[in-house]
């Protein structure tokens, strides 16, 4: 297998792959700082509560494979490394990019002899596991299902799409959530003082920690290689904004998630592209992505907006907007960024109206000033035995007997009988609408 596995011994543990021999100095800072127990683990706190299936495996022994799905740097690499340390289980790596059907087999015979020779388990970590082909998955089932190994794969795609059913069947499936800003500046803070880290050797300015936490994107890996690097540029003991922006060759952004910048560079990207000036959109989405910007959040303002700015003018808009949205989640940073600038500049090139905005706030003040009235009696619920007698729904007019499959007669309370909220543009797609919604309304009231 040619070093595929490269097995070494570790302390508690043996261990192999990417995870080898990560203990000493020349190894990179993101490989040293990885937590060792669950407790050292930042983030995903439902995942680590006592009694948790994750906490049966690592305090309880649990032969229980687990399929870990979430974005990169939360944490899946390490669990599996804990798995592995905190049961003194054999630790084996196979990797989804270069190892076939023959390596998985062998690495599962390897770990049924080691089982069956000594009674050591054997943990099995596939990392990106959604890379392997449907034979490569196929060749884990006998040493999942016969336990003769711990399956611990990792994923950032969604595994109902990208994992074998009976592969997802037999495993835990344990969702890892992004981790916060807080949680970054915690892993960068154990990191500066820690002595596996830099050992309080150098410290870092306000500003300076407040840019990596933002370039870092709730990745901790990243956030430990910019601060490796920073530190490399770093004079004088202290890293300051200067040296990182040096460091990973990219400036900061002033941008507050929490203050002013935040809600004024959201506004302006909503009002360009509500003004149709796509290029002015695209460069507020970009300073939002390059600040850290939450790709959930510009894809919720993107809904939103589709429905307010846009309406009927083009209600493929809103198609597009939950599209993206839906995309976003699911295949998160860098790559979301190529569908958030496709839904921009499909919604800022949008034909535009608010007559759907205006519909609704029209209705809603009329109800909250009191205009209600009583449902008309020929529209209220007959279904039940006496209704007719007491005159519901008797002379209700069924639409689909009527020409045209349009009705004519009163729909809304008196209250409300002649109200017009609903005001088409002549924008867009919302042109031919006005035109014919007028012949409805005019047939439906009688005139």
């Amino acid at each position: 297998m040619d070093g595929l596995f490269e097995m070494g011994t570790g302390s508690g543990a043996t261990r192999g792959g990417s995870l080898s021999h990560s203990d000493h100095a020349a190894a990179p800072l993101a490989v040293r700082m990885r937590p060792r127990t669950l407790d050292e683990l930042v983030g995903q706190s439902s995942l680590k509560e006592s009694g948790s299936p994750l906490h049966q495996v690592v305090e309880g022994g649990q032969s229980l494979s687990l399929l870990l799905w979430g974005p990169p740097g939360t944490g899946k690499t390490t669990i599996a490394s804990i798995v592995s340390r905190s049961t003194d289980r054999r630790f084996v790596e196979v990797s989804a990019v270069s190892a076939g059907v023959k390596e998985v087999r062998a690495a599962i015979d390897a770990a049924r002899a080691e089982l069956v020779a000594t009674g050591k388990e054997t943990v099995l970590f596939v990392d990106e596991v959604h890379r392997f082909s449907k034979a490569q998955q196929d060749a884990l089932l006998p040493g999942v299902e016969n336990r003769w190994v711990t399956l611990v794969a990792a994923t950032t795609e969604n595994p109902f799409f990208s994992v074998i059913s009976p592969l997802l069947s037999r495993s835990l499936l344990l969702r890892l959530e992004s981790l916060t800003d807080d949680d970054i500046r915690g892993v960068l803070g154990s990191a500066l003082e820690d002595e596996r880290g830099l050992g309080g050797e150098v410290t870092i300015s306000e500003d300076a920690l407040d840019h990596l936490v933002r370039l870092a994107g709730g990745d901790a890996r990243r956030s430990l290689t910019y601060l490796e690097a920073a530190a490399g540029a770093a004079s004088g003991g202290e890293i300051t904004l200067e040296a990182a922006e040096r460091a990973v060759d990219q400036a900061a952004v002033r941008y507050d998630r929490q203050g002013d910048q935040h809600y004024d560079v959201v506004s302006a990207f909503i009002k360009s592209v509500r003004g149709s000036d796509a290029d002015a959109a695209l460069h507020y989405l970009a300073r939002m992505i390059e600040a850290g910007e939450d790709p959930r959040f510009i894809a919720r303002r993107l809904m939103i907006l589709a429905s307010e700015d846009i309406g009927l003018a083009d209600s493929t808009a809103l198609q597009t907007a939950v599209a993206a949205a839906q995309t976003v989640q699911l295949i998160g940073m860098p790559e979301a960024q190529l569908t958030l600038a496709h839904a921009t500049i499909a919604l800022a090139v949008a034909p535009k109206s608010n007559a759907v905005t205006t519909a609704i706030f029209a209705a809603r003040a009329d109800v909250t000033a009191g205009k209600i009235g009583n449902v008309p009696p020929h529209l209220r619920d007959a279904h039940y035995e006496g209704a007719k007698k007491i005159g519901h729904g008797s002379t209700y007019k069924y639409a689909h007997d009527e020409p045209f499959g349009i009705a004519t007669q009163q729909y809304a309370p008196d209250a409300v009988a002649d109200a017009a909220y609903y005001q088409p543009t002549t924008h867009g797609a919302e042109a031919s609408i006005k035109e014919r919604w007028e012949k409805v309304r005019g047939i439906v009231r009688g005139t």
